[in-house]
């Protein structure tokens, strides 16, 4: 073969191989998100640090297709105490045409009600748009997530579990979350008689856990939103049909859920809104056996100072917002948080062995957010929560909480 041939072969080659690459878009960025918190009663506070290192990379293959993948790494000081864990964050492949979209990964998903399922999830959703609205479904496994991102708290071994440190050398035994299958199929239109938003879904989740005692679950849920002029409401209901198994009896309960808004966007010279909005769930009931306390998929605080379990929790806000300046937006909240029943809900304020009051107390929060920047952001939060305005506790210390963050993004 004479020099001339080798070279063309060498130049053809280099061609297909290069011609793929230069049709494909990378991005890459590296974000770093470090945050304190402290938080306590007058007798008695905690200090977190907790630093985040996220590195991203997103590639577009055509118009149709992307593959985004992001990892974490992250150092947790608490208690006198360092605690550091990798994880894979959300890594999905994404192909996309005028109508369907399939994607494949760690995705994240939500309910209709941003409560029965809202995190990461290991899996597949495809999605069809259509006249008729936006049909999905997707299938997913939880098992291989970090728990602590996850909180998956659904029965007593998924809480024991939980509560374990992750240690780096029995990394298998302590790092992962509960192991579930989840799906979902659902649906949503973004303007029925171009005004009313409407979306709706069948999730479900079977333990696949070694526990002895198990617990399966289904959720139906719907929410609307009806925009009008300055005002925007919201409404949205679930109800969750719960099989427990132990090794003695089955048995079947149902949870409910709902929650409300609303939304006024104030007349102001800079973007400022009002909202009056609540989330309730149920309790235990003395009079029914076949109502329990509703238990979403992913545990989800309640409370900006308290943090307390949504579980046999219902909350009410009133919450002002303001876009200050272009840079500087700022948020006042005051929130009341009520337990479901007497028994279901046993931590601050309440009092352990007591029947006392349905009524925890009211917190009052503020946050300030400055973002000179794109990729820099400053968050300073605090406020109080106080068990005098309830009567489950009304003689329990207040308890207050201050978080300082910063988060800042290389491209």
């Amino acid at each position: 073969m004479n020099n001339n041939k080798l070279r063309n072969i060498i130049i053809v080659v280099v061609l297909v191989i290069l011609v793929p690459v230069s049709v494909m878009a990378w991005d890459f960025g590296f974000l770093i998100d470090q945050k304190v918190e402290a938080s306590g009663t007058d007798g008695d506070h905690d200090i977190r640090y907790q630093l985040g290192l996220v590195p991203y990379l997103s590639i577009l293959a055509g118009d149709s297709s992307e593959i985004f993948l992001s990892g974490g790494f992250n150092a947790i000081h608490e208690q006198d105490d360092w605690g550091f864990y990798p994880e894979l964050l959300r890594s999905t492949f994404t192909w996309s045409s005028d109508s369907a979209k399939i994607q494949a990964g760690r995705m994240p998903y939500t309910d209709p009600l941003d409560f029965v399922a809202n995190g990461l999830f290991d899996g597949a959703q495809f999605s069809y748009n259509s006249r008729a609205g936006v049909f999905s479904v997707g299938a997913w496994y939880t098992g291989l997530l970090n728990k602590e991102k996850a909180n998956i708290l659904i029965t007593t071994g998924d809480r024991e579990e939980y509560d374990s440190k992750i240690d780096m050398s029995s990394f298998s035994d302590t790092y992962f979350a509960s192991r579930r299958f989840v799906a979902s199929l659902g649906w949503e239109h973004p303007a029925i008689a171009e005004i009313l938003q409407l979306r709706m879904a069948v999730t479900g989740q079977i333990d696949f856990n070694d526990n002895d005692d198990k617990l399966h679950s289904e959720y139906f849920t719907l929410k609307a939103r009806l925009p009008v002029k300055r005002f925007l409401f919201e409404l949205g209901g679930g109800v969750q049909i719960m099989q427990v198994q132990t090794p003695v009896k089955d048995d079947v309960f149902i949870g409910l859920a709902g929650d409300f808004g609303m939304h006024w966007l104030l007349p102001t010279s800079f973007d400022s809104r009002l909202s009056l909005s609540g989330q309730i769930t149920s309790g235990r009931s003395d009079s029914n056996d076949l109502i329990a306390a509703f238990i979403p998929i992913n545990t989800k605080s309640v409370g900006n100072v308290l943090n307390a379990e949504l579980t046999g929790i219902s909350i009410f806000n009133l919450n002002y917002t303001a876009r200050l300046h272009r840079t500087l937006s700022a948020t006042l909240s005051a929130a009341h948080l009520v337990r479901s029943d007497l028994g279901t809900y046993r931590e601050y304020p309440a009092v352990e062995g007591s029947d006392n009051g349905y009524f925890l107390g009211t917190e009052f929060f503020g946050r300030v957010t400055w973002s000179p920047v794109s990729d820099l952001r400053f968050e300073l939060g605090g406020g109080v929560f106080t068990p005098a305005l309830g009567d489950a506790g009304p003689d329990r210390e207040p308890m207050w909480r201050l978080d300082l963050s910063l988060v800042f993004a290389l491209f």
